[in-house]
C-alpha cells in the first residue's frame, strides 16, 4: 500500500513537470465609444487605434509579460446607452477604460467607472466639466477641453478675421452647447456682438427657418457647436440658400465624413483640431499601422486614441500592476512619446504638452493654418 502511494505521487508529480503552466489572466482595456450609428466615423477610428497599439504591445510580449485584451463596448454617443455599457465594462473586470469618446455619455458614465475605482481616459470628449468640476479624479482626457478650443477660435475670429457680430448656433449637446457658450463668452469679452444665439434639432431635415434667421441677424461668422452630420446639414442648407456667412466649429467638424457629405460647400469652413504632427516617429508607425490593417487613412480621434492606449499601457507597466491609484499618480509623471507628441496630463487630468490648431477647407481638404495653442 506504501509503495503504491509513493509511485502514485511520482506519477503526479511528473504530470505536474511536464503540463505546461497556466497563462496568467490578460490584461482586459475597455473601449467604449460609437462603433455604430450616426456618429460611428469618430468612435470606430479610436478602437481601431485601441486595436493596434494592444496588437503591438502583445507582439513584443504583452505588458508586465502578460497579454493584454480589449474589451469593447458600443453606447452609439447616446447617454442613455452609456450607462449599460459602462456596467458591461465593469462587469468584465477591465483594468482601465479607453473612452467613452462623446461628452454626453462620459457624464453619464463617468459615476461608474468613480465607484468602480476605474480609470477612463477619453480621446475625445472634451466638456470642460467632465476635468474641472473635481468629481472624477480618475478621469483623463487626451484632447483639448472646449475652454481651450474657444481661447483659440475666438482668438482667431477677433484677430485674424476681426469678426464684430457672431451668430451662434448648436445641438443643445454637452459638447455642442458648450462650446457655443465658451465661444460667446470669449467673443463678447473681447468686444463682439451676440447676434443670434439658439439651439437646432439634430435630427431636422429641413433647416431653411435658421438660415432666415441668419439672413436677418448678419453675422460675421457662424460659430457652430456640434458634430458633423448636423454641421454637413447645416452647411449645406445655408450654401444651397446662397447664404456664404464664414463657418467654424469645434474639432468634431474636423471629420472626412463631413468633406464627403457636403462636398463643395464645405469650402472655407473653420475648425479647430490638434495641430499637425505627421513629422513626429509616433505619428508615422501610427498611419503606418492603420492603413497596412485596415487599408484606408485613419478617421476622427485615432491618433487621440492611439495616444490614450500608449498612456495607459506605459503606466500600468511603469505601475507594475493594475492598481489604480499608482496608475494615476503615473498618469501625471510620466511624459509618453505619442502621435500628439510627448504627452501628460495636468492635476486635473486634462493632457499637457499637445497643442491646437485653426484649419479651414481649401479644395476640398482641411489645411492647417498659422494659428495655433499650446495646452498646459
Amino acid at each position: 500500500m506504501k509503495r503504491g502511494m509513493t509511485l502514485l505521487a511520482a506519477m503526479a508529480f511528473c504530470v505536474a513537470m511536464t503540463a505546461p503552466a497556466l497563462a496568467a489572466d490578460p490584461i482586459k482595456i475597455g473601449v467604449q465609444g460609437a462603433h455604430s450609428g450616426d456618429l460611428a466615423s469618430y468612435g470606430v477610428p479610436s478602437l481601431n487605434a485601441a486595436k493596434l497599439v494592444i496588437d503591438d504591445a502583445n507582439a513584443k510580449g504583452g505588458v508586465l509579460g502578460g497579454k493584454v485584451e480589449v474589451v469593447s463596448q458600443d453606447d452609439q454617443c447616446k447617454p442613455e446607452m452609456a450607462t449599460n455599457a459602462a456596467t458591461k465594462l465593469i462587469s468584465e473586470k477591465v483594468a482601465v477604460v479607453i473612452g467613452p469618446i462623446c461628452s454626453g455619455p462620459t457624464k453619464a458614465a463617468l459615476p461608474l467607472f468613480q465607484d468602480a475605482d476605474l480609470i477612463a481616459v477619453s480621446p475625445t470628449a472634451t466638456t470642460p466639466g467632465l476635468t474641472e468640476d473635481g468629481k472624477h479624479p480618475l478621469f483623463f482626457r487626451t484632447v483639448a477641453n472646449d475652454n481651450a478650443q474657444a481661447r483659440l477660435t475666438s482668438d482667431f475670429m477677433l484677430n485674424k478675421l476681426k469678426a464684430k457680430k457672431v451668430a451662434y448656433l448648436h445641438d443643445n449637446g454637452d459638447y455642442g452647447k458648450g462650446f457655443a457658450d465658451n465661444n460667446r463668452v470669449f467673443m463678447e469679452k473681447g468686444g463682439a456682438e451676440t447676434v443670434l444665439f439658439e439651439a437646432v434639432t439634430p435630427d431636422a431635415v429641413d433647416f431653411s427657418a435658421v438660415v432666415r434667421k441668419l439672413r436677418r441677424a448678419k453675422p460675421d461668422i457662424v460659430v457652430f457647436g456640434g458634430y458633423q452630420p448636423v454641421a454637413s446639414k447645416l452647411i449645406q442648407q445655408m450654401r444651397r440658400d446662397r447664404l456664404t456667412t464664414p463657418f467654424i466649429g469645434p474639432d468634431g467638424v474636423k471629420d472626412e465624413t463631413f468633406l464627403k457629405m457636403t462636398g463643395k460647400d464645405s469650402e472655407g469652413v473653420y475648425a479647430s483640431y490638434p495641430k499637425d504632427t505627421s513629422t513626429l516617429p509616433e505619428y508615422k508607425k501610427a498611419r503606418e499601422a492603420h492603413v497596412k490593417a485596415y487599408g484606408s487613412e485613419p478617421g476622427f480621434g485615432y491618433y487621440n486614441a492611439y495616444a490614450a492606449a500608449q498612456c495607459l499601457l506605459a503606466a500600468i507597466e511603469k505601475a507594475g500592476g493594475t492598481d489604480t491609484a499608482k496608475i494615476k499618480e503615473v498618469l501625471r509623471t510620466n511624459p509618453v512619446d505619442t502621435p500628439l507628441g510627448k504627452i501628460s496630463f495636468n492635476e486635473k487630468g486634462d493632457a499637457a504638452g499637445m497643442a491646437l490648431s485653426i484649419y479651414q477647407v481649401k479644395n476640398g481638404k482641411f489645411v492647417e493654418l498659422d494659428h495655433s495653442l499650446t495646452l498646459q
